[in-house]
């Protein structure tokens, strides 16, 4: 039996960062409050949590002094900052590079823009906390654009710039703009801000999927990405399993495989996948 898991698995360089920054604090002992989860996996949320991090919602934050707080990778709108500039708090920012850079020229963009009542498209997943920081560049003017039906309500005879969420698919992100491009009677800038260490993700894994027998594919339930990547598994793979917890895998699932392939979201640690891989390796023996 051979069982792999995926080299191209396992948390992207943000989310890296972001829990690295948190262990560093908290081996400190000191206390250290995130807004919203860390990384959408449950077990990794949990081993921070015994370590100290406390998960707190946005409106906690705002009533929240004299206290640690850490941005995670997905960033965080401008009112974030100021409030806890006023509340005196420190803030451990772990947003993504590549998420800040975003954010800067989405902000300079609306500066340039607005007096020609231009509109900033963000094709993106509503209320993503990625998403909501990215709007907050533009003092919330930016319309979010999940799919082609959301471009009902832009003025065509008006400036249109559209960027991306960082992780969303180069398919739909093109599907939206040869839409914009045929649409558009004013100017047209489209930026195309996906970044290609997660988007590669989708390619590497239709490969890896068909390469082994059974796919086990390991991620926290709230992750886009897991769901997104388990689909394209899927579609490869048809015996192609989603878990989130070591206790969810069936050894009746590799009863006529002879070689089992383990990958994950950007979101999936990758001590996760190797305990698994491990599980596995007892139970068939």
């Amino acid at each position: 039996m051979i069982i792999e898991i995926d080299p191209n698995s396992g948390f992207c360089f943000g989310v890296v960062n972001a829990i690295e920054k948190a262990e560093a604090t908290l081996a400190k002992d000191e206390t250290l409050f995130c807004i919203g989860d860390i990384v959408h996996n449950n077990i990794e949320v949990d081993r921070l949590k015994d370590q100290g991090l406390k998960t707190i919602n946005h409106d906690e934050f705002e009533k929240l002094s004299n206290a640690k707080v850490l941005f995670r990778a997905h960033g965080e709108p401008p009112v974030s900052y100021n409030k806890a500039k006023e509340n005196n708090i420190e803030v451990i920012d772990a947003s993504c590079p590549v998420v800040l850079n975003l954010q800067k020229r989405i902000k300079k963009t609306y500066q340039e823009i607005k007096e020609k009542e231009g509109q900033i498209l963000i094709y993106g997943k509503k209320g993503h906390a990625e998403v909501n920081g990215l709007v907050g560049q533009t003092n919330g003017k930016a319309r979010v654009v999940e799919c082609v039906d959301d471009l009902s309500e832009v003025d065509w005879e008006k400036p249109v710039i559209l960027f991306s969420q960082t992780t969303k698919t180069i398919s739909g992100f093109k599907e939206i703009s040869e839409v914009l491009k045929s649409r558009c009677q004013n100017e047209l800038k489209i930026n195309d801000t996906i970044c290609r260490k997660v988007s590669n993700r989708m390619p590497n894994i239709r490969g890896f999927a068909r390469k082994h027998d059974v796919i086990i594919f390991v991620s926290g339930k709230k992750s886009s990405n897991g769901k997104l990547l388990f689909d394209v598994c899927k579609q490869e793979n048809t015996q192609s399993y989603f878990v989130s917890h070591p206790d969810e895998v069936e050894i009746t699932w590799f009863t006529e495989a002879k070689s089992i392939g383990i990958s994950g979201a950007t979101s999936t640690p990758s001590w996760l996948m190797k305990q698994i891989a491990e599980n596995i390796k007892l139970e068939i023996k």
